[in-house]
């Protein structure tokens, strides 16, 4: 379930409430109680996983070499040349 970001138009209180996708956004202000809510266009945040089973090159990022601690290639991945690849074209 996502969290929104809320603004009223009335009084500028701004907050945030997690809530489902199917719900109806909120319209009631709950520091001045009019119905001046406007939902706000949030970035939203990436996906986290937590727990075991999951292997450090899983992110991309600062510590994806952990896998590899040295950050060379395997030998048998640095001897075998680059395939060429062969562009056909459809006539």
């Amino acid at each position: 379930m996502p969290t929104y970001e809320y603004v009223c138009k009335n009084c500028g209180y701004e907050f945030e409430k997690f809530q489902q996708m199917t719900e109806d956004h909120l319209k009631t202000c709950p520091e001045c109680g009019k119905d001046a809510l406007k939902r706000k266009i949030g970035a939203g945040s990436g996906v986290i996983f937590v727990g075991s089973g999951f292997y450090c090159n899983d992110y991309k990022g600062a510590n994806a070499s952990l896998g590899n601690p040295t950050g060379k290639k395997p030998a048998a991945a640095a001897a075998k040349p680059a395939k060429a690849v062969k562009k056909t074209v459809k006539r």
